[in-house]
């Protein structure tokens, strides 16, 4: 997350360098090439170096160029043969036609007149002499050409950043949001009760699986879930609220009368006790036919949105709840409680947490698995070994 906002951050920079008419090429380039390193886009980061002026790329690209316009004029085998070479060079250092040695591309620098290969600030500079000098040229470089080179890098860069900008705001938005909700929920759920915690993290678990049986599995977790949660929040009684009983079996019923207690909105307690009522009903229908036997209508899709249901219900749930974590002792490290882990092993929450969603996720923890966890280091492993039962 914290290398999405940079990026980003770098990205709005070098766009608003790119469409002010005072910001510098430069400066939009530099950005935009941290911005590919932290994103990991080499094929950027690559176009970037060459307008930077790295010669790693541009000595084979002026090459390639020079050659292409010699061949203009000689079409002979030995200048051919020359280009092959050239281009051989090119594909092993990884450029590629379409955004590296375009026509485009070629042709803004191809003019020695317009600054060629040379890093970009140098054409700013000399074309920013020539205005405030009022000249035409220098001997070498010529304004009109410097600034058609200048332009077209400019518009590159501005068509390049935007892609890049969307890309890395927009895409895959749903997944890191849920994300985001997932963690947030599994953190405060451990803090609940970390076995109805484990059964959510097993039933999202679940629904990557290829396995039917597993998406079965998911979806009855759910259920089995919420009326572990129901337990919590409101245990069975005799008494009805709004017309609906309370008893064991009503699970759906008791998590709506918790909310109808918690939530002091009445808009937001509408919203959260019909969004209670739509997963329960849901859960219900889809286990009446998994009863009698429609497996037709039991598949990955259907596990999948029982699971991203249940949290977002949870997550309305857990909004409106009060800490309440007590400490119990238990020895064996592959039974112990979120809170156990905190205050034997030493550690703070949130490692304990992720020692905890490590356990979920591989199964068992041993000394060496314990060791694999961020935040876990010797001193913590040698603490497992004297408070917990655990395999060395």
């Amino acid at each position: 997350m914290k290398q999405q906002k940079e990026s980003l951050r770098l990205l709005e920079e070098a766009l608003k360098d790119l469409e002010s008419p005072k910001g510098a090429v430069l400066s939009a380039i530099q950005k935009i090439s941290r911005a590919s390193v932290i994103m990991d886009n080499t094929d950027i980061h690559k176009w970037c170096s060459i307008q930077l002026g790295e010669q790693r790329y541009t000595s084979v690209l002026r090459k390639y160029v020079d050659t292409l316009l010699a061949i203009q004029d000689d079409n002979s085998k030995e200048l051919l043969d020359e280009l092959a070479e050239y281009q051989s060079e090119i594909d092993e250092i990884g450029l590629k036609e379409e955004l590296h040695y375009s026509i485009e591309e070629l042709n803004a620098k191809a003019s020695e007149s317009g600054g060629g290969y040379v890093n970009i600030g140098f054409v700013e500079e000399r074309y920013a002499d020539l205005v405030r000098t009022k000249r035409g040229n220098d001997g070498t470089h010529y304004k009109n050409a410097l600034n058609k080179h200048l332009n077209y890098v400019r518009t590159k860069a501005h068509d390049i950043a935007s892609r890049m900008f969307n890309d890395l705001k927009f895409s895959g938005t749903v997944s890191n949001c849920f994300d985001l909700l997932k963690n947030e929920v599994d953190d405060k759920l451990l803090d609940l009760d970390p076995i109805l915690a484990e059964q959510l993290m097993l039933a999202f678990k679940s629904v990557s699986s290829a396995k039917e049986e597993e998406w079965s599995q998911a979806l009855t977790t759910c259920r089995r879930l919420l009326e572990g949660l129901a337990d919590q929040l409101y245990p069975a009684s005799k008494e009805k609220t709004g017309g609906r009983a309370l008893g064991q079996g009503q699970y759906v019923n008791r998590i709506w009368a918790f909310m109808d207690s918690a939530i002091e909105s009445d808009s937001n307690k509408a919203l959260a006790k019909a969004h209670v009522d739509l997963l329960g009903g849901w859960l219900e229908k889809i286990n009446k036919l998994a009863n009698k036997g429609v497996h037709a209508e039991l598949g990955q899709l259907e596990a999948t949105k029982a699971v991203f249901h249940t949290y977002l219900v949870i997550a309305d749930i857990l909004e409106h709840l009060d800490e309440d974590v007590t400490t119990k002792g238990k020895p064996d490290i592959n039974t112990a409680t979120i809170d156990e882990l905190e205050a034997l092993l030493g550690v703070s929450r949130n490692i304990a947490k992720e020692i905890f969603k490590y356990r979920v996720k591989e199964g068992f923890l041993d000394c060496d698995t314990l060791a694999k966890i961020s935040g876990v280091g010797a001193k913590t492993v040698k603490k497992a070994i004297e408070e917990f039962i655990i395999d060395e």
